[in-house]
């Protein structure tokens, strides 16, 4: 998976392209840990996303339980499959998902 950050003042853009999966998803969350304090705007990009799986998902539930105290979060270009695993468990509820 390839993590491609932007950062605008205190708005944070992350892109992610591949698999968000069990070996990937501690190097996401290792990156948030890193790159969260000051920021009050946070964006996924997914439209390179290929594949999520519960492991990716909790560190999207994760980041969007630590926005939700200094900011807003926002998950722009899930593509049909990423939504509907999004629909299956429930996160179009959790996350704002922007299509």
């Amino acid at each position: 998976m390839t993590i491609t950050k932007q950062e605008n003042g205190s708005e944070l853009t992350i892109k992610l392209e591949g698999r968000l999966d069990t070996v990937t998803a501690p190097q996401l969350e290792e990156e948030l840990k890193n790159s969260l304090d000051g920021v009050s705007e946070l964006a996924f990009d997914l439209s390179s996303l290929d594949y999520i799986s519960s492991a990716g998902l909790r560190v999207l539930l994760s980041a969007q339980k630590t926005m939700n105290k200094q900011g807003s979060m926002v998950v722009r270009g899930a593509n049909d499959d990423l939504m509907e695993i999004f629909d299956v468990t429930g996160f179009v509820d959790i996350l704002n998902i922007e299509s």
